[in-house]
């Protein structure tokens, strides 16, 4: 059985995508979707779809986070297999199966899809960067980890991992797909890529956005230290200069796309700025970090 967790705060118009997007899938196994959410407008969306279909289940969290939202479903999940995505993305054609077919071997704890950026490539800033970061940057970084058999961090906005193997994640984490990703490696399990499973991803249209959006994920990855010792790293900022600087410069196909290139690696820079000033020094809140990103809804 498998049990479809989507996670959402103030996203009434983006979930119903979500949800027909996994009802379309024709799922053969047995399933259910649970909608986590704490704001009635989403709510009332989630009931009427479960007024319509048993198989849609409303959880109503206290809104003090994902990781809060998510340990809640954990508990109420019934599934073996649980596919955990976002109110604000939807899946592509196949992206069950794809995701799911990899867990057949119990050796596999885990297994992420792939983000598609639906931002225009060629019309704007952050679009373009939008697509350098999913395609020549986690895209590539995940398929050549996975190869090789190394650790990778599953993508949130979409990925499966059998039940049982994480029952709670800390509450004031801010990369819970990392987290995740480390408990189930570092309890003997192997995490694969599937990059068929696809989940459409809107991605930030402001700077403003941007950082708010990086600083978050990338801080989270910093927080691992914390948790487990010695962890495996899929990204720092040592990493991004020595394997980064190469696929990022071998993406662009303009001279326009190759300035908005060089325009990134400032951008990065002065993002690992605020990362390391975050952790060092001013080692802001949870709340403070975890701020809605309006541009991606």
């Amino acid at each position: 059985m498998l049990s479809i967790i989507i996670t959402a705060f103030k996203e009434p118009k983006t979930i119903i995508r979500a949800i027909k997007a996994f009802l379309n899938q024709g799922i053969e196994d047995e399933f259910e979707i649970l909608i986590v959410c704490p704001d009635r407008e989403t709510q009332q969306i989630a009931l009427e779809y479960a007024r319509k279909n048993p198989k849609i289940r409303l959880i109503k969290d206290k809104g003090q986070g994902k990781p809060q939202a998510l340990n809640l479903a954990f508990t109420r999940a019934q599934g073996d297999i649980l596919i955990l995505s976002d109110g604000d993305v939807y899946i592509g054609e196949n992206s069950v199966s794809e995701l799911v077919k990899p867990l057949k071997n119990s050796k596999i704890g885990a297994s992420s899809g792939r983000p598609i950026s639906l931002n225009s490539r060629r019309d704007t800033l952050f679009g373009f960067w939008s697509h350098l970061l999913t395609d020549a940057g986690a895209h590539l970084e995940r398929l050549n980890r996975a190869n090789q058999g190394k650790f990778l961090a599953c993508s949130g906005y979409l990925y499966a991992i059998r039940k049982g193997i994480v029952q709670k994640i800390p509450e004031k984490v801010l990369s819970d797909d990392v987290i995740i990703s480390h408990i189930i490696w570092q309890k003997g399990y192997k995490i694969v890529y599937s990059p068929e499973a696809k989940v459409y991803v809107k991605y930030p249209s402001n700077f403003r956005d941007w950082l708010t959006q990086k600083r978050r994920s990338a801080g989270g990855y910093m927080q691992i230290n914390k948790y487990f010792k010695n962890p495996p790293r899929m990204r720092s900022f040592s990493r991004e200069i020595i394997s980064g600087t190469f696929k990022a410069l071998s993406y662009p196909k303009t001279l326009k796309e190759f300035w908005w290139t060089l325009l990134l690696f400032f951008a990065r820079l002065y993002l690992w700025v605020i990362i390391f000033w975050d952790q060092r020094i001013k080692k802001p809140g949870f709340e403070e970090m975890w701020k809605r990103v309006e541009s991606t809804k």
